[in-house]
């Protein structure tokens, strides 16, 4: 990518005069200001919507596999729609393809809330079926509109970045984006939907048609064209096919990848086993289980911050080896932390180092790939990466059903940290190498 692609000039952020009192005004509601701005408060909707979706789900039905269909509907997209994704987002404006995500989800929160709003209160939530037929359906049709909406905008988002910062502030930008992300999704987020959820049970879903609102009026505000540079349109087959060659012939992200996919497996892998090893092992509450799981979302909100610093002081190369190493024994110590304030130091700091890699892994990409294919090879690298939770979920619960007996019942439930802290050494050892010849002299 040319140093012309990566700033736009007919963006304000290229215009920041260096000096003057209201130099701090303009850059607080710069472009990239107000995109930030933005993604918190999508983020913020997401967390609400964390706790929306499963208790209202269970409220009309007490069906597993009917509450559960729900969150299967939200992660459905990224399998399905990831790579046309990908190709649309480098057909189209990406400000305008995000502004329209966000409306949209906008719209799909307002009509859930509208029809609770009308079935509400429910009868009595059935073991089989459900109370109420049209508040369920309406969930779930929000709930695949949703889901392929946040894979839309998310690589959107991601693609567009470049063009709003130039080249050396991508870790800063990214940093502090994730930061403001955490702060909404996983702090904030959870706790507001639960007080909400008990207030009134359309009052969530309301708030997040609001939320989304305001997030559209912010991207609607940043001026300029965001249209991917030297993109020639050929037919739909043969444009996934470039960015799948292209993701296939560049080893540093095809290395960044795989080592990302088999991370979230192995994150996975710990998080699903967690809660069992929080209530059975431990002995905890929820509310404890809760300020564990906060105390790692603190860590990933600081490590997106001081991200920039820490590539800076170790380079990127030994940065990425020393955050994907991390893992070991940061998995090893959850399996033998004694009790909630050592575990949540524990996530403290596996979620800092997480969030520097992702800083890292980002921001390779965004330098690495030429705009007009941004879209479509990030969407590839996302499909690959994200692919690889849904294994880790399962052979998390395999791993415990199979050896709880041979083993006791709370060595069983410990088993998945363990393997999970064997098979990141194994994966930090094969990308030790082609992370240092990669990376190095990268900034």
């Amino acid at each position: 990518m040319s140093a012309d692609n990566e700033l736009n000039a007919s963006t304000p952020a290229a215009r920041v005069p260096a000096g003057g009192g209201h130099v701090w005004i303009q850059r607080a509601f710069s472009p990239v200001a107000r995109f930030i701005g933005a993604s918190g408060l999508t983020n913020l909707g997401d967390g609400i919507a964390l706790v929306a979706w499963a208790w209202t789900a269970s409220l009309i039905t007490r069906d597993p596999l009917l509450i559960a269909l729900v969150a299967v509907l939200l992660r459905l997209p990224w399998a399905i729609v990831s790579l046309p994704a990908g190709v649309i987002t480098d057909r189209v404006d990406r400000r305008n393809l995000i502004l329209g995500m966000d409306v949209l989800r906008a719209v799909a929160f307002l009509g859930v809330a509208i029809t609770l709003w009308f079935a509400y209160p429910f009868e009595a939530a059935p073991e089989r079926g459900v109370s109420s037929i049209e508040a369920y359906l309406t969930l779930l049709l929000a709930a695949a509109i949703v889901g392929t909406a946040e894979v839309f905008r998310d690589n959107a988002a991601q693609t567009m970045i470049p063009s709003l910062v130039p080249d050396h502030r991508l870790e800063a930008t990214n940093g502090r984006l994730w930061s403001v992300e955490l702060v909404g999704n996983s702090l904030l987020g959870p706790a507001l939907g639960a007080m909400l959820v008990a207030a009134a049970l359309p009052l969530p879903f309301a708030l997040n048609a609001v939320a989304y609102g305001l997030a559209a009026l912010l991207v609607l505000s940043i001026s300029g064209s965001f249209r991917a540079n030297g993109h020639h349109r050929a037919d739909w087959r043969q444009e996934m096919k470039e960015g799948i060659a292209f993701l296939r012939t560049s080893p540093l992200l095809k290395t960044l990848a795989w080592l990302t996919g088999f991370w979230n497996l192995f994150f996975q892998m710990v998080m699903i086993a967690l809660v069992l090893h929080v209530q059975e092992n431990l002995g905890l509450s929820a509310q404890a289980y809760g300020l564990i799981l906060a105390a790692g979302a603190v860590g990933g909100i600081i490590g997106g911050l001081v991200a920039e610093h820490v590539v800076r002081a170790m380079g990127p190369a030994r940065a990425a080896q020393w955050m994907l190493f991390s893992s070991v024994p940061t998995f090893a110590v959850i399996a033998v932390a004694p009790g909630p304030v050592s575990l949540g130091l524990t996530l403290t700091v596996f979620e800092f180092c997480g969030l520097v890699w992702n800083t890292i892994s980002v921001s390779t990409r965004q330098r690495t790939i030429p705009d007009h294919l941004l879209g479509r090879v990030n969407s590839t690298f996302r499909l690959l990466a994200w692919g690889m939770m849904p294994i880790g979920l399962l052979l998390s619960g395999m791993i415990v059903r199979m050896l709880d007996g041979p083993l006791t019942r709370d060595a069983a439930l410990a088993a998945p940290f363990w393997v999970a802290a064997v098979g990141m050494l194994i994966v930090s050892l094969f990308g030790w190498r082609p992370l240092s010849l990669g990376l190095r002299g990268r900034s």
